[in-house]
């Protein structure tokens, strides 16, 4: 009789999912599939809101990256009206959005992942945590705890608060930088540096066992996307999208933002309330890409820092073409965070930073605004219609995790046929189906965590839904 293996819920990832894989009657593994269980309702609830609220309403989707939401949100309502910003609101918008990167991207590397890195994947799964992860390796785990610190006391001494600070406006942002701000910030910037450059040694020297998972992590030829400056540099903030193909060639470039739904398709699968967008020229569901850390490496021609550039430099000699496994978005996102934390300084030192315009104003001009960022997790994009008023009417997001929804998928699926084997399902494999999702680093909702016994259950299912089978996890 067929049966089924349910992982639910995934841990150590934000929000509620679960990876459900069919076995054959021999007990092969002939199909499996990421599905959220959760369902928020965003683009439905701001129906008839002012405009102007979104940036402030859209940031709560999510406490990790709610800069990220207020940004594509802002540039969207910016379309709307049809104004420019000034030049400073953009270089501290561009801060804030690298602070929230080296936030975002300490926390999924050293919180979420390392436990998996460091204490194997098939370590004790009652220390296969942060708290292992103190006890075995405590200046690591230190190390991504401060430099996750340094990250929110950038956001906060900008913005006002740590998580949903309101301060990213349509026209610009509500207050400037002083002084003092500015010092206290750029102190920080050289003990950031030492962890990310200490923290992608250890990565790299951390390689050797785990060329199993490098090998089946989502290791697929895949198209992928981000944003790149004019220069086709790394760019989280501005600039148009890129898209590349497995083997690096460049099939659409300089696509301005308001074109995405010429070369995005979207679709929606039973069982999961994520979307599965698609390359409309491929169809769906074979039109698969990939959005996030790596996937910005691969499509960029450089960062445009000089340590950045190294590492990044380094990073793309992995493969001869783009870096396919998932895997990698570890490293990438190391990568990242001393570009980010370059950037800051590049900012910082330049006295324009202290100029106080910083907000432009108008009253709606346009029906239509569309806003697209790079979030920590890949492409974010917010697309909003008004009424003659100003009041929203239609809203579509795309997040993400979403871009990443048919990888994912495939994802779990090649983790599953290499390391389940037979009728019984090993800690080992469940954890490194988990493992694959938290690759990508998914957000689904606000992030809540859990340390020892959890809510985990492990169930062996017939395909009528006879549980065969039962035990609970830690993780």
């Amino acid at each position: 009789m067929p049966r089924q293996v349910l992982i639910d819920p995934i841990t150590r990832i934000e929000g509620h999912g679960r990876i459900v894989v069919e076995l054959d009657d021999r007990d092969r593994v002939v199909a499996a599939r990421f599905q959220v269980t959760q369902f928020r309702g965003f683009e439905k609830f701001c129906e008839g809101r002012p405009f102007y609220e979104m940036p402030c309403l859209t940031e709560r989707i999510c406490g990790i990256c709610p800069v990220s939401h207020s940004l594509a949100s802002a540039k969207a309502c910016e379309a709307i009206m049809g104004v420019r910003l000034p030049e400073n609101a953009i270089r501290l918008r561009r801060i804030l959005n690298c602070a929230e990167f080296i936030q975002s991207h300490a926390l999924s590397f050293f919180y979420l992942s390392a436990p998996d890195l460091l204490l194997g994947m098939d370590g004790d799964p009652e220390r296969r945590n942060l708290l292992g992860l103190l006890k075995a390796h405590p200046d690591t785990a230190r190390d991504g705890i401060r430099l996750r610190q340094i990250g929110q006391q950038i956001i906060q001494g900008l913005a006002g608060k740590r998580i949903h600070p309101s301060w990213v406006v349509p026209g610009g942002v509500n207050a400037a930088m002083n002084s003092e701000e500015r010092d206290r910030i750029r102190t920080m910037l050289p003990e950031a540096v030492e962890i990310a450059s200490r923290t992608l040694r250890l990565f790299k020297r951390s390689l050797e066992p785990l060329r199993e998972e490098i090998r089946s992590f989502a290791n697929f030829p895949t198209h992928f996307m981000g944003l790149v400056d004019p220069e086709g540099h790394l760019e989280h903030l501005d600039g148009r999208l890129r898209i590349v193909d497995a083997r690096g060639i460049i099939v659409a470039d300089g696509i301005e933002p308001h074109r995405y739904a010429d070369w995005i398709g979207e679709a929606v699968e039973p069982g999961s309330y994520l979307k599965s967008p698609y390359l409309r020229s491929a169809g769906y569901p074979d039109g698969i890409y990939r959005v996030g850390p790596a996937a910005r490496l691969n499509v960029c021609s450089g960062c445009g820092t000089p340590l950045a550039d190294q590492e990044w430099a380094e990073f793309r000699n992995l493969e001869r073409g783009p870096v396919l496994g998932a895997f990698y978005n570890h490293h990438a996102r190391l990568i990242e965070i001393l570009y980010c934390i370059e950037t800051i300084d590049r900012l910082l030192v330049d006295a324009a930073i202290l100029d106080s315009r910083v907000r432009s104003r108008a009253q709606p001009n346009f029906n239509e605004g569309i806003g697209v960022v790079e979030a920590p997790r890949g492409t974010l994009i917010h697309h909003y219609r008004v009424d003659a008023q100003g009041l929203i009417t239609w809203v579509n997001l795309i997040v993400a995790t979403g871009h990443n929804n048919l990888a994912m998928n495939r994802g779990v699926l090649q983790v599953a046929q290499r390391f389940m084997e037979g009728p019984s399902v090993s800690e080992g494999a469940i954890n490194r189906l988990q493992a694959v999702i938290r690759a990508f680093d998914p957000c689904l909702s606000c992030s809540t965590h859990a340390l020892g016994q959890t809510s985990l259950q492990i169930r062996l299912l017939r395909r009528d839904g006879q549980i065969l089978d039962e035990y609970p996890l830690t993780g």
